[in-house]
């Protein structure tokens, strides 16, 4: 139920109007001026505010700027019996949401209430959803403990909070969004927008008019203006993915952008200046292309301020198994099933795979063994078909060991202790029922307690 206060210095308009809302299911309290108005605000919390705009002891631009000021939350109306274009047009500059002039009938207060409400819930949806991006991205949730992965957590947490261009590089799925995402939401941009456009799947004919925006009638189909993705991220970042399919003519128009923060609209001559941070990322090698013309190397430079190169998984091998328990509670949350992890033969499987989609494919094929598995644990034969044929035994790549400084053993001797960790707090330590969690003896168990030599504090 909406909590409404209503501040008028006219008993019978705040009877009036208290009663209409009452009987539409309001929880309404009143207040004669703006003075004890603004003192029952600092009591307790209301939805929404009707105030009058001229009154004794405190007007309504009083009670609005109170609102406005300390109170983000609480929607302001105003209504006055001295209605006026200036006075409508003080009040929603200074913060109002909508203007009211007397005499207020019952069927525009409902419908003003109703607008005002649905405003304030889609705005708290806005902040919840920002939060919940914010917390996401945030760059301590990129999984992995690896060499390679440490060093792209230094480097976001390096330049996140600052204006410079960087170039993500890296093979397909190997997290390239994530990482602009992450420094977007973890710079003082954050609350500003993240604007996302994959340069390789727009046409070329069209991809400049999704960049800088078109005027009406500038090409066949333009019938109407519209804004581009560098006006839309003003104030904030563009992330341009696929920079390496962009073609050398679009390639000259970005490198003004960045050169100069300014660009003029398809088929426009008004200049538009845009405070823009860019981030951009290729699964291509631009050193290459720009050898073959294919790349302008001034742009390159340009956007090579930065450069942050993400390895593929078959280089971070060790992060196989927190990605794959990473998934597996992420998938399972909320749902009745719970897959306590891979049989030894499975968990082969998956190590000894090339993963030539990387982090993504490994996504899909934990999401895929999360819905078809039956059982707790899922077995050799929950995997799909080309995992099963093309895996090899867990032999890690010599250039991954010196890479990484830690081999596939240590990687699965980590994910047992873990496993093994959890199934005992689970089961508050009765090694019993941990062995039946776990679906091996309760002498295997302690077997590797022992060599783990693990103690309830190593759970703290």
């Amino acid at each position: 139920m909406a909590r409404i206060l209503i501040i008028d210095d006219d008993p019978v308009i705040l009877d009036l109007i208290a009663e209409i809302l009452k009987t539409n299911g309001y929880e309404v309290t009143v207040a004669p001026n703006g003075e004890s108005g603004i003192k029952e605000l600092d009591n307790d919390y209301y939805d929404i505010v009707l105030t009058d705009l001229v009154m004794p002891n405190g007007d309504g631009m009083d009670v609005l700027d109170h609102v406005v000021t300390k109170l983000p939350k609480t929607m302001c109306i105003i209504f006055t019996g001295y209605g006026t274009i200036k006075s409508s047009v003080d009040a929603i500059k200074n913060g109002a949401f909508d203007y009211i002039t007397k005499p207020i009938t019952s069927d525009e207060l409902l419908v003003v209430m109703e607008k005002a409400l649905k405003f304030k819930s889609l705005e708290e949806e806005n902040v919840r959803l920002k939060k919940e991006l914010r917390q996401k991205y945030k760059y301590d949730n990129i999984v992995g403990t690896s060499k390679a992965i440490k060093k792209i957590y230094d480097l976001i947490e390096k330049v996140s909070d600052t204006d410079s261009t960087v170039l993500i590089s890296g093979a397909s799925g190997t997290g390239k969004e994530l990482i602009a995402r992450a420094i977007h939401y973890n710079s003082s941009r954050s609350e500003k927008p993240l604007v996302v456009i994959n340069c390789g799947a727009i046409p070329e004919e069209l991809l400049e008019s999704e960049l800088f925006g078109h005027e009406k009638g500038s090409f066949t189909g333009a019938y109407k203006s519209r804004v581009g993705r560098f006006e839309m991220a003003n104030g904030g970042t563009i992330f341009l993915d696929e920079i390496g399919e962009m073609s050398p003519a679009l390639q000259v128009k970005l490198l003004r952008v960045l050169q100069e923060q300014k660009f003029e609209r398809v088929g426009g001559t008004k200049t538009i200046h845009v405070d823009v941070r860019i981030i951009a990322a290729t699964n291509k090698n631009l050193t290459i292309a720009i050898n073959k013309g294919k790349f302008r190397e001034d742009l390159y430079y340009r956007l090579n301020v930065i450069p942050i190169k993400v390895p593929s998984l078959k280089q971070r091998r060790s992060d196989i198994v927190l990605l794959i328990d990473y998934f597996m509670k992420r998938f399972q949350k909320g749902k009745k099933r719970n897959i306590t992890g891979f049989s030894p033969q499975a968990m082969d499987a998956m190590l000894g795979y090339g993963w030539p989609g990387n982090v993504r494919e490994l996504e899909n094929v934990i999401k895929r063994v999360t819905i078809l598995c039956d059982g707790q644990v899922a077995n050799f034969d929950d995997l799909p078909e080309h995992i099963q044929q093309n895996s090899r035994s867990i032999q890690p790549d010599e250039e991954d060991i010196l890479e990484e400084g830690l081999t596939l053993d240590e990687a699965v001797k980590d994910y047992e202790k873990r496993l093994i960790l959890e199934a005992l707090e689970k089961s508050s330590w009765v090694k019993t029922k941990a062995a039946k969690l776990l679906n091996i003896n309760r002498t295997t168990l302690v077997e590797k307690i022992k060599k783990q030599n693990l103690t309830e504090t190593a759970s703290a």
